[in-house]
């Protein structure tokens, strides 16, 4: 029994004195030679606090940052040694603690990410597990506005996992949660999605949801197709599920907006109304309250899921048209009228137009 607890006692040390030499080694050597490495392969200055070797083999990075596009509190790495004997980077978990990323596009399209230099062929990185604790994205979109239109993403919370057993098979589970924030940080809504994806045979099963997301701050994207006029409250709501067999991808989605109200003092004598109904299709509609609630499935490739924003359209006006079914008799009429109204207001536009140019 002696002997045995001597040999535990021996491994002990063995342990701890491994551990502090690395932690020496690491601290003294790995810090400059990891920065010179992201400035020389990504173009850009980088700056790291200090690295460490915590039990039982996890590499962490403490405050690095990578010019304006990346900065994080924490990021561990914890390699797996048997990959390593097999000539391969295994990673059994990455973790991400605070992250930040700050992508910007410009006027001309670009994005502020690095130019990498191709050299050789890059080695193979396996990643079984990758967290994610209270990241931020900023997306800066100087394309539709001079100043940078902003759309962030808080409080990130992720965990992709992939399954243990069986060792071949690549199926991963993912969760995710998200808040939507405005330029001021300010909360605007909601994001989860959460399942598994199995990349092999292209197999997924997913769900994803949007809550209570205003819609007025993204008015530079979507124009006029929600409606012709100025929206001054909308809130959209989606929940999708997302299952593929065999790469034929199918999300059915349950669409709603609500609160749709418009600025007003929008006089008809200033603006000429458009009429196209593709173009006030949620206006048209919608109930008597501002409400739309759709049921519509789209229908993809797993691998490649190309969707026009013209299809999507298409796809929506249809699921509304359903809805037509549903309203009263009384409440058609009147949205007859309106749009009656919108055609009279365009005559007299028009009338005053061609007054001006006698």
């Amino acid at each position: 029994m002696k002997k045995i607890n001597k040999i535990f006692l021996f491994i002990f040390i063995v342990i701890c004195v491994f551990f502090i030499v690395a932690n020496i080694l690491v601290s003294v050597f790995a810090k400059k030679i990891v920065v010179q490495q992201i400035q020389q392969n990504l173009k850009m200055n980088a700056t790291l606090e200090s690295i460490s070797v915590s039990f039982p083999l996890s590499v962490n990075l403490n405050n690095l940052e990578i010019g304006e596009l990346f900065k994080v509190q924490r990021l561990s790495v914890s390699p797996n040694i048997f990959g390593f004997l097999a000539g391969k980077i295994v990673l059994n978990k990455l973790t991400l603690i605070n992250p930040v990323i700050n992508l910007i596009q410009l006027k001309s399209g670009e994005l502020n990410l690095p130019k990498l230099e191709q050299k050789g062929k890059p080695p193979e990185i396996y990643l079984a597990s990758l967290s994610v604790r209270k990241g931020k994205f900023i997306f800066t979109d100087k394309k539709v506005s001079p100043s940078g239109h902003k759309v962030i993403l808080g409080g990130i919370d992720a965990d992709i996992a992939k399954v243990a057993f069986p060792l071949t098979s690549l199926k991963t589970n993912f969760k995710l949660s998200a808040n939507v924030l405005n330029s001021e940080d300010k909360k605007i809504g909601g994001l989860t999605f959460s399942g598994w994806l199995d990349y092999v045979p292209k197999d997924m099963d997913g769900l994803l949801g949007i809550e209570d997301l205003d819609l007025t701050y993204f008015s530079p994207y979507y124009g006029s197709f929600i409606s012709s006029k100025k929206l001054q409250s909308a809130k959209l709501n989606i929940k999708a599920s997302f299952k593929s067999v065999s790469n034929n991808l199918s999300i059915l989605t349950n669409f709603r907006l609500s609160d749709l109200t418009y600025v007003k003092g929008e006089s008809a004598d200033t603006v000429v109304p458009q009429i196209d109904l593709t173009k006030n299709a949620l206006d048209f509609f919608t109930d008597t309250k501002g409400n739309l609630d759709l049921d519509f499935n789209i229908n993809t490739k797993l691998d490649n899921p190309n969707l026009s924003i013209a299809e999507l359209e298409k796809i929506i006006l249809k699921a509304a048209a359903k809805n037509l079914s549903h309203q009263s008799p009384e409440e058609l009429i009147r949205k007859v009228n309106d749009n009656i109204e919108d055609i009279q207001s365009l005559g007299k536009s028009l009338e005053g137009l061609f007054k001006g140019k006698k």
